[in-house]
């Protein structure tokens, strides 16, 4: 009603606060009563410290409205909640203990029993035994009922607080691509690291000592060239050892039969170098998209490095299928198992990029 002048403009940021507030309220409740933890809404992103911009953060702010809609809708649903429980719980002890009832108050308004109906030309007592043991069994069976009722009735409670008070989808999946792009971002460059020092420590390494052979052999050629064409030989060698290093290096990066050939070539091409026999099966319609492809050959090569390494295992399985618009992958051995996520960083690492895309 204020709002056609200035004044309505702090009093309802005002409301929405308080409605945060106790929302916070809420979540604490349900977090003793019903279990349910909800973490706290995303905070109010203020453009400047003033109270001006505090009030345009709080009216901006979807978490504040989800909260005046939380308070809303929960105190009509709280009302009837409490009556249907304050109902059924007096209504069932009540009919439930009615034998003590009559034993202590046998008579009522001059009569026996308990006068359940009268007008003027009709009256219901509960007098005999037989209705007695009625009324009890009704009440018991009340009784044991109650309980699940009311906590039918928390399901709703539950469903309020989780979709209102929470942060929203947005917010949550923002967060979840943050993380997933940390992790992208430290996969990469470790792997960045990982190839320099492959590349440092074997093939450079190999053709520095290829470059000193070549050289010393071409310094003996003229004095000595059996010991020259022996060198040059040897470097022969020694050239096939680098280039193999730089292939292995190269498939590591990317191998070129999943380009060239896709998924089932190149997981048969890593399940041929595993040390245990490894039987692959591929069914896709249509080949996935190449980030997926990726992530699903490096992620069978490190299962199957795993296997080889840990498992002592005597043969393995590969299965890729494809529900929906989701890639299925599934790497099975008959090793020792114990495999443990948080023991170590290799399985952490590949859930870390599987994270990366949705997996």
């Amino acid at each position: 009603g204020l709002l056609i002048t200035f004044l309505g403009v702090p009093v309802l940021a005002a409301g929405l606060a308080g409605c945060r507030g106790l929302g916070a309220l809420e979540r604490a409740r349900a977090r003793g009563l019903l279990g349910l933890d909800v973490a706290a809404p995303e905070p109010l992103r203020m453009r400047k410290r003033s109270p001006m911009g505090w009030m345009g953060a709080t009216l901006r702010s979807g978490a504040s409205w989800r909260h005046l809609l939380y308070t809303v809708i929960h105190f009509p649903w709280a009302v009837f909640a409490f009556s249907v429980a304050i109902t059924l719980w007096t209504t069932g002890w009540t009919l439930l203990t009615y034998p003590l009832w009559f034993w202590v108050f046998p008579m009522s308004g001059g009569q026996d029993g308990l006068q359940l109906y009268g007008d003027e030309g009709h009256h219901v007592y509960l007098d005999n035994p037989f209705e007695i043991t009625v009324t009890a069994l009704v009440g018991l069976l009340l009784t044991l009922a109650t309980p699940w009722i009311v906590r039918s009735l928390t399901l709703v409670d539950r469903l309020l607080v989780g979709g209102l008070l929470g942060p929203s989808k947005l917010a949550t999946r923002v967060v979840e691509l943050e993380s997933d792009r940390g992790v992208v971002v430290d996969t990469a460059a470790a792997d960045l690291r990982r190839i320099e020092r492959d590349l440092h420590d074997g093939a450079q390494a190999r053709l520095v000592a290829l470059a000193m052979d070549l050289g010393l052999a071409k310094e003996k050629l003229a004095e000595d060239p059996e010991a020259a064409a022996r060198m040059v030989g040897e470097a022969h060698g020694e050239v096939k050892t680098a280039l193999q290093e730089l292939r292995d290096l190269a498939r590591g990066i990317h191998p070129a039969v999943l380009t060239d050939r896709g998924l089932d070539a190149a997981l048969s091409s890593v399940a041929s170098r595993c040390t245990v026999p490894v039987q692959v099966e591929v069914d896709l319609p249509a080949r996935p998209a190449p980030a997926i492809e990726g992530i699903a050959y490096f992620t069978v090569s490190e299962l199957l490095q795993n296997i080889s390494k840990h498992a002592r295992a005597t043969r393995a399985t590969v299965d890729v299928w494809r529900i929906e618009n989701r890639l299925m992958l599934q790497v099975v051995d008959n090793g020792v198992g114990g495999a443990d996520a948080g023991a170590g960083s290799g399985l952490a690492g590949l859930a870390g990029r599987l994270d990366a895309v949705d997996g």
